[in-house]
């Protein structure tokens, strides 16, 4: 590989596998960009970031910065003379300054198949849509989010049960792989790229709390894709008791229309907790209390009188 001068900008796991890539072809950064350490965990002590870690264990330069607006910034990478930057889930916006800095522009790994999915929680927009498959796409970086013309694109089908936890880690080898098989062409600048389809543009927007809460009105193949979405975090919950219960794993189960009213559990057993939805039935597998581990939920339900009663 070349002795190109190449920037990497990411944080979380999915782009670690990226940095991973990149250094096992042979291109180690000049430098790695990352967001600040975090508090994390019940201390909520000061934690790196993944790909910090990472750079620190192969020595590469890492630089925290909790923005790059300001001339500082822009001076600072421009004294690396950098051929390339490539960015992965870094997760702060980059000025067209600093785009404009390397001679063969940035390159972003993103985690669905552009147009479709733009924005910050593509993995979990492809679940919620009931979509049956996503992927990896290149992408020259522009100003506008997720905007860029498309150098090259991976797909892979997404399991029937799959949540985003698993499919986030799967994206995040298939990002590392098909950076490290284009890598030789963008750096010989040969790469084509294709303009994107303007009229086939979904947008997947920033995941709130809120957002992962069950509405019992839904349908229930609608709430199992919402407990497969927003599974490792922030959880899908549901009110009980006074309590936010979160519900990790949950199957839809196909029923006639029934009398009772949505959110009414209408059986419990070994094979979990059936209740009624605007639609069908959700049978919730897997339950967690605040501050307990999570049980199944024949266990959850063994510890209160269920059949019959009402979820908020």
């Amino acid at each position: 590989m070349t002795s190109a001068r190449v920037l990497f900008a990411g944080t979380p796991d999915f782009a670690r596998e990226s940095l991973r890539a990149l250094v096992a072809s042979g291109v180690v950064p000049e430098l790695v960009l990352t967001q600040p350490d975090r508090p994390a965990g019940r201390g909520r002590n000061l934690t790196a970031s993944p790909v910090k870690e990472f750079a620190l264990q192969h020595e590469i330069p890492v630089w925290q910065p909790e923005n790059l607006r300001g001339a500082d910034a822009v001076e600072r990478l421009r004294a690396l003379n950098l051929d390339l930057m490539i960015v992965a889930a870094y997760g702060l916006l980059l000025p067209q300054a600093i785009l404009d800095l390397p001679r063969l522009g940035c390159i972003n790994v993103h985690a669905s198949l552009l147009p479709r999915w733009r924005g910050a929680a593509p993995i979990q927009a492809a679940i919620l849509a009931g979509d049956t498959e996503t992927g990896i796409s290149l992408m020259r970086m522009t100003i506008g989010m997720d905007e860029g013309p498309i150098l090259k694109k991976a797909a892979i089908v997404i399991g029937e049960q799959e949540t985003a936890g698993d499919l986030f880690g799967r994206l995040a080898v298939l990002g590392g792989e098909l950076l490290a098989q284009e890598l030789p062409a963008i750096l010989a600048g040969s790469e084509v790229a294709l303009t994107q389809d303007e009229q086939q543009v979904t947008y997947a927007p920033k995941i709130k709390t809120r957002d992962a809460r069950m509405d019992w009105a839904s349908a229930a193949e609608d709430l199992a894709r919402v407990v497969r979405a927003y599974n490792p975090a922030p959880g899908a919950s549901f009110e009980f008791n006074g309590d936010r219960i979160k519900c990790w794993r949950a199957i839809a189960i196909k029923a006639a229309t029934l009398d009772e009213a949505a959110g009414t559990v209408i059986a419990v057993g070994k094979t979990g907790i059936d209740v009624v939805c605007g639609k069908g039935l959700l049978r919730m597998l897997e339950l967690q209390r605040p501050g307990k581990k999570r049980v199944s939920a024949a266990e959850f339900a063994g510890r209160v009188s269920l059949p019959g009663r009402r979820f908020e």
